[in-house]
C-alpha cells in the first residue's frame, strides 16, 4: 500500500519523472480551466443562464460571502484567490473516489506547496493593503519584544495548514484501504461517503483559513488612544 503518490511514476519527459501527484494535479488544472471557459464562453446578458453556469454563479457567490463574513467586506482579490485554493482542493478530494485516482492533497509536497503560497500571498495582501512600512510595523505589536514570536507564529500558520490537510487526505486513504481489504462489499459506499464529507470540510477549513490570516494583514489599523483623543473627529 502506497501512502503518497509521489512514488508513483505516470511517464518522464526529458529524463524527469512525472508522478501521480503532478500529473493528476495537471489533470484537476485542465478540468477546472476547461469547465470555466466553457461554462462562460456565452456570458452576456441576453442570454439565460442554464444550469451549469447557475450552479457556479451560487458556487462563486457562496465562497464570495463566506470572505465578507471574515473580512467585512467584498474583496474580488481574495475572492480570486482563495476561491481557486478552495476549487482546486475540493475537486481533489472529491475525486478520491474515482478509482484508480489518488488526490493530490494526499502528498505533502502539494500540500506544502498551497501552504507556501498562502505564506506569500499574506504578506502580498498586507502590504497592499497597508505599505511595506505598515505591513512590517504589525510585527512590533503589541511590543517590540512580539517581534521574533510573530515571526515563529507567521511560518507556524504554514506548516499547520500543510500538516493539517496532508493528515486528514493521507490518513483517509488510509483507513479506506484497510477497510477495503476487510470488507470490501460493505466498506466501500461508506468509506466514499465519508471520504466526501471529509474532503469538502478539509477544503473549506483550508479556505478559511487562508483568508482570516490575509485578513489579520489587511486589516484597517486601529488608532492609538492618544491619537484618538487629539482628533475626536
Amino acid at each position: 500500500m502506497e501512502l503518497t503518490p509521489d512514488s508513483s511514476v505516470v511517464f518522464t519527459i526529458a529524463g524527469l519523472a512525472i508522478n501521480k501527484t503532478i500529473f493528476n494535479t495537471w489533470l484537476i488544472m485542465a478540468l477546472l480551466t476547461g469547465a470555466s471557459l466553457i461554462i462562460t464562453r456565452k456570458l452576456r446578458p441576453d442570454v439565460p443562464p442554464n444550469r451549469w453556469r447557475t450552479t457556479l454563479e451560487v458556487i462563486v457567490q457562496g465562497i464570495d460571502g463566506q470572505i465578507a463574513e471574515i473580512t467585512r467586506r467584498h474583496d474580488r482579490r481574495l475572492l480570486y484567490f482563495t476561491g481557486t485554493l478552495f476549487l482546486f482542493i475540493v475537486t481533489s478530494n472529491l475525486l478520491m473516489v474515482v478509482p484508480g485516482f489518488d488526490p493530490p492533497t494526499a502528498s505533502l509536497s502539494t500540500t506544502v506547496a498551497l501552504a507556501l503560497s498562502v505564506l506569500v500571498a499574506v504578506p502580498l495582501f498586507g502590504i497592499g493593503s497597508r505599505g511595506l512600512a505598515g505591513y512590517l510595523r504589525t510585527y512590533l505589536e503589541p511590543s517590540v519584544i512580539m517581534l521574533p514570536f510573530n515571526i515563529i507564529s507567521e511560518f507556524s500558520r504554514g506548516i499547520s495548514l500543510a500538516i493539517r490537510l496532508y493528515g486528514n487526505i493521507m490518513s483517509g486513504a488510509v483507513i479506506a484501504a484497510i477497510l477495503l481489504g476487510i470488507a470490501p462489499f460493505f466498506f466501500p459506499v461508506v468509506m466514499d461517503m465519508l471520504g466526501l464529507l471529509t474532503g469538502i470540510i478539509q477544503a473549506y477549513i483550508f479556505a478559511i483559513l487562508a483568508t482570516v490570516y490575509i485578513s489579520s494583514a489587511t486589516a484597517p489599523v486601529k488608532p492609538d488612544a492618544d491619537e484618538a483623543a487629539k482628533d475626536p473627529s
